[in-house]
Parts: structure tokens; C-alpha cells; sequence
């Protein structure tokens, strides 16, 4: 079963090289799904989504429905991602 993987972003310069590594170097185990809050989304899913999972800063990053807990204080580490699952060891 693939891993469902929730990418917020505002796609600035802080966020564009998480995306690249996630996308670049994910395993093949993840669906990616990117969110841009800038842009939003015609079904605003994106927006209630970013509400539901408490995300207060971007980018962030949900695995399977879950906030990712380097996303909830510290920022995004390539080490969470790799425990996550998200990125290949």
C-alpha cells in the first residue's frame, strides 16, 4: 500500500527545494500530493486540509493524514522524512 504523502507549500524559495527532494528522491512506496496554499485549489480541500492538520507554517508535510512532528515546531528534517518513510535511506 502506498504512502500518502501531503505536501504544503506556498511554492516560494523556502519551499521549492523540499518539494525537489521529496519528489526527487522519494520512495516508490509514496503518492505525492502537492498542495500550493498560495494558489489554492478550486475544491479549497488544500485550505481545510492545512486547518484540519494544525499546519501553522509552511511548507509542511502529512503522511498518511498525520502532521509530520518536524512540521509542528522545527521545520521539515531530511531525517524525519527518511523515518517517515517519505525519502529512500
Amino acid at each position: 500500500m502506498k504512502k500518502k504523502v501531503e505536501i504544503f507549500t506556498a511554492g516560494c524559495s523556502v519551499c521549492i527545494p523540499i518539494v525537489d527532494l521529496i519528489k526527487n528522491n522519494a520512495s516508490d512506496s509514496c503518492e505525492i500530493i502537492i498542495y500550493n496554499l498560495v494558489e489554492q485549489c478550486e475544491s479549497k480541500e488544500c485550505l481545510s486540509k492545512a486547518v484540519e492538520y494544525g499546519i501553522k507554517s509552511i511548507p509542511a508535510i502529512a503522511v498518511d493524514g498525520k502532521l509530520l512532528s518536524c512540521c509542528q515546531n522545527n521545520g521539515i528534517s531530511k531525517e524525519e522524512l527518511v523515518k517517515a518513510g517519505v525519502l529512500k535511506n
